[in-house]
């Protein structure tokens, strides 16, 4: 697709497609619906939306599930109708203050809480967006960004990745997971993937030293011994996981569930937005990754985007919808079966 060249003579139109929800409940509660086209502020960019993420968090988002979830999102209904936090596309015009970015560039946004992607136009602070690199192609950079974001924390600063280190990944086909698994594979762990039948060769492509269906060996029957198990879809538990430890041996996992909540017994460890909790030598732990600073997540999906660039880490994408058909993405994602990460193209 060209460039597009700042000019003058092609108006802006007045409104712009976004897909929203006014209330809690199944994916046909989203509705492609018109809203004003949106203007940059001085800091600020606009963004003609090439791919969004649909992302696990965002189907729970949308059916407020579990109930506490609106403890964020609203309580009676959606504060944010229009979700959507990773995105990719061409920047369409810029802000007086914006130096770093010009109409035409191929670049990722990051919107956080704010939301907002689900559209064919999208404003950002300008601090919220980076450069896509050439030969990243923009719906893989999107994919990257929506699950290693959560990955690279985990494996770098939680896990403590190093050559060596005797890594599980539960759910290594999801798109935290399939992330997890390159990022550790390039840190040069060996790296064993629980996945579905379906996706064993495409975890094992991933970097997996070893691969395991989940629906001929469930993880009671696994040996191990792992220095770290990481769960990436909250489908496990410590007490199911324990025998798997090494002595030292760490269980980490990206979902809050109440178990882990209580097990760790809410105790903040002072290295990032981590709970961790003793558990006869071994430790339990969960990491709310989407709660560090916005600097230092926009400076990972840098990093991850320069990985892609050089090769080491791809995004991997399962499925595309058309923007107006957000509802089947996320019924599919509703599913629990997808494989990396789920796209709308506007």
């Amino acid at each position: 697709m060209p460039a597009p060249s700042p000019s003058t003579d092609t108006p802006t139109p007045a409104t712009t497609t976004v897909v929203a929800h006014h209330r809690y409940g199944p994916p046909e509660v989203l509705v492609a619906e018109r809203a004003p086209m949106p203007v940059a502020g001085a800091d600020e960019v606009v963004l003609a939306v090439e791919a969004v993420a649909v992302s696990r968090a965002e189907a729970a988002f949308r059916a407020a599930r579990p109930a506490v979830a609106r403890l964020a999102t609203g309580l009676l209904r959606p504060r944010r109708p229009v979700l959507g936090g990773d995105v990719g596309g061409r920047v369409l015009a810029v802000g007086a203050g914006v130096t770093h970015l010009r109409p035409g560039d191929r670049v990722l946004a990051q919107t956080g809480i704010a939301m907002g992607g689900y559209a064919r136009h999208l404003r950002a602070p300008a601090t919220a967006v980076l450069p896509v690199p050439d030969g990243v192609p923009t719906p893989e950079a999107v994919a990257l960004a929506e699950g290693g974001s959560t990955a690279l924390p985990f494996v770098r600063d939680h896990a403590r990745v190093r050559p060596g280190t005797r890594l599980l990944v539960n759910g290594a086909s999801g798109a935290v997971g399939a992330a997890a698994v390159q990022l550790a594979a390039h840190l040069g762990a060996e790296v064993t993937g629980v996945c579905s039948t379906d996706h064993v060769e495409l975890v094992r492509s991933l970097g997996a030293a070893s691969v395991v269906d989940r629906t001929r060996t469930p993880l009671e029957a696994l040996a191990g011994p792992y220095d770290v198990v990481l769960d990436a879809v909250g489908t496990s538990s410590f007490r199911r996981c324990r025998h798997l430890l090494a002595p030292g041996g760490s269980y980490l996992t990206t979902v809050p569930g109440a178990g882990i909540l209580v097990r760790t017994a809410l105790r903040p460890v002072l290295r990032g937005p981590l709970l961790r909790g003793p558990l006869g030598g071994r430790t339990a732990a969960i990491a709310f990754t989407g709660l560090r600073p916005a600097a230092d997540r926009l400076a990972d999906v840098r990093h991850l985007l320069d990985l892609a660039a050089a090769g080491a880490v791809r995004g991997v994408v399962d499925r595309t919808w058309p923007l107006e058909e957000a509802a089947a993405a996320h019924a599919y994602v509703d599913t629990g079966r997808k494989a990396g990460t789920v796209l709308l193209l506007p």
